[in-house]
């Protein structure tokens, strides 16, 4: 059930975009597993012209696992962060991957479209705005919460150093550092005997 209605949301998308269908098209006949382990595993496959979505063991040409949170993080603007972490396991044709995460990105729905299929544009814009409102209000009070306590705990309690006194210890203890080496290289020269000629 849900595999097919992520199939019909895709699918939904590729006439609204050459750059989809040619992707799709260049990828017919090609399969890519994603699969979050203990989770589930989803296959999709390109028919040339649409997606089809199945759950399954069958071979696949690429495979992307991860966790279901890292694997969600690849559809957003900070795509690249899970790769980099090693969150996520690209195997086999990692060309072939890369084409895949193209039409994904390409095919991504857009809520309030598809909101408005079932109670129409108005409510459904109404709906989005509402909701990208509540997003930016949470976003906006967890930063500032975050920073009111960084400065509770660096200024009122004194449990934390702020970054610009964090950043000059460092370049204090790397001062020193540099001094005791320069220290040493001196001791040794003085214990070396005088050089008679």
């Amino acid at each position: 059930m849900l595999t097919a209605t992520i199939e019909n949301v895709l699918n939904r998308g590729l006439p609204r975009s050459p750059r989809a269908q040619q992707l799709c098209a260049e990828l017919a006949g090609r399969r890519i597993a994603i699969e979050a382990p203990a989770v589930a595993r989803l296959l999709v496959e390109s028919t040339g012209n649409s997606l089809r979505i199945t759950r399954g063991s069958l071979p696949a040409d690429a495979e992307v696992i991860g966790g279901p949170l890292s694997l969600l993080a690849l559809s957003t603007g900070a795509a690249d962060e899970p790769l980099s972490r090693g969150d996520i396991e690209v195997r086999g044709d990692a060309e072939l991957a890369q084409k895949f995460r193209e039409l994904a990105r390409l095919l991504k729905p857009d809520p309030e479209e598809e909101l408005s299929l079932l109670i129409g544009d108005v409510a459904a814009h109404r709906i989005g705005r509402l909701t990208r409102g509540a997003l930016d209000w949470t976003r906006n009070a967890a930063a500032t919460l975050l920073q009111d306590a960084g400065e509770y705990f660096s200024h009122e309690r004194g449990d934390l150093v702020s970054r610009e006194e964090g950043e000059q210890f460092l370049r204090d203890v790397d001062a020193l550092r540099e001094d005791l080496d320069r220290l040493d290289t001196r001791i040794g020269l003085l214990k070396q005997p005088p050089v008679s000629n």
